[in-house]
């Protein structure tokens, strides 16, 4: 049953959704931004290196014990089973990686680091930006920081640990975040106090990210939540992710895109 309410979500996102390559969308803003980054195609020098990674951890046999802070359940996985359930499709951590680039941004945050694909997109752009990024799981997070040996990415902070109890006081360190990644709690409930607390810390230029927004009933609630949210101008809904931005000078409106 769940499998076909999704099915019909996506299939009303596709035929709502606009797929005009950004034409149509009246804001010189919002229309660089769907050119450099939604539909840009162009690689970059990390990309490679990143997918080869991502290839390795499909073919790892390590156990990794994972603890669901939001149910209280316990399970062990095969890291290879973790890379090919949980890690973003390619052209989708791209886009990640475009949003960095495109925004220059200095201070990235991540809420869900699984094994460090998305993260290591997030952190590429550009050395001197930091990247913090937060994950339940010890032993997740230690393969994660083996990854970004591998890459050679130092600009990456990981915190570890409940995110109900590590995130607030990290943002007490009064960090203006540039861009934020919500992929972690899937739950209406926390994903809405997460963007509660990031939303004080925002610029002009800002762009948040959530991930599955149409992945339940609940997380699609949560992103409707979102766009009504009072600091929140204008997004996109790319039916996996939504992209919200702030800028008060942006049209008040919201866009489906594919």
């Amino acid at each position: 049953m769940k499998e076909i309410s999704f099915i019909i979500r996506y299939l009303i996102h596709f035929f709502e959704a606009k797929n005009t390559k950004g034409h149509g969308v009246h804001s010189p803003y919002l229309f660089r931004f769907t050119q450099n980054v939604i539909y840009d195609k162009n690689p970059f020098y990390i990309f490679p290196a990143i997918e080869k990674l991502r290839a390795q951890l499909r073919r790892d046999e390590r156990l990794l014990h994972l603890t669901d802070f939001g149910t209280g359940n316990h399970s062990v996985l095969k890291v290879r089973d973790i890379a090919k359930k949980s890690l973003k499709t390619p052209n989708r951590a791209r886009l990640l990686f475009r949003t960095v680039h495109f925004l220059q941004a200095k201070t990235v945050l991540e809420l869900g680091t699984s094994l460090g694909v998305t993260t290591a997109y997030l952190a590429s752009p550009n050395s001197d930006l930091e990247c913090v990024t937060f994950e339940g799981s010890e032993e997740v997070a230690a393969v994660a920081r083996e990854n970004f040996e591998k890459l050679g990415l130092k600009n990456i902070r990981q915190i570890t640990g409940n995110i109900d109890n590590t995130l607030e006081p990290f943002l007490q360190e009064n960090k203006t975040l540039d861009v934020v990644f919500f992929d972690a709690n899937h739950r209406q409930e926390a994903v809405l106090r997460y963007f509660d607390l990031c939303v004080k810390h925002i610029a002009r230029y800002s762009i948040f990210i959530v991930d599955d927004i149409h992945w339940s009933t609940d997380m699609e609630e949560a992103w409707f939540s979102i766009l009504n949210h009072p600091e929140v101008q204008s997004s996109i809904d790319l039916f996996d992710c939504g992209l919200v931005f702030f800028d008060k000078y942006l049209p008040k409106k919201h866009f489906k895109m594919r």
